[in-house]
């Protein structure tokens, strides 16, 4: 088991950046994969970004690929989302979560956080 903790969201500028981190509980965090999720109002929990089973790739929906980037330091128990340019319609609650495996199914990561609120202005 896991416990995670998400912190980092806020409200910033459209075009602006923020990075989410994930506090993850326990020695054996490098056993899980890592990913990201986020849900918008009145819309279903979307894939934001995992890593592969392995850890040494990463995987990305469409619509954030080359303005999001996933990443953890072991060391810390801590994946981070750095987020950049940054639009109105990621305004979402982030959530991260994590499994032995996971994939771009909600239901297919066994812990999540809390989820922490991100806000784009224009």
């Amino acid at each position: 088991q896991v416990q995670l903790v998400e912190s980092g969201g806020g409200l910033v500028q459209a075009g602006g950046s923020l990075r989410l981190s994930c506090a993850a509980s326990g020695r054996t965090f490098s056993s899980y994969n890592m990913g990201w999720f986020r849900q918008a109002p009145g819309k279903e929990r979307e894939f934001v970004a995992r890593f592969s089973w392995s850890g040494l790739t990463t995987v990305y929906t469409d619509s954030v690929k080359g303005r999001f980037t996933i990443s953890r330091d072991n060391s810390k128990n801590t994946v981070y989302l750095q987020m950049n340019s940054l639009k109105p319609e990621d305004t979402a609650v982030y959530y991260c979560t994590a499994d032995y495996g996971g994939g771009s199914a909600a239901r297919s990561w066994a812990y999540w956080g809390q989820g922490t609120q991100v806000t784009v202005s224009s």
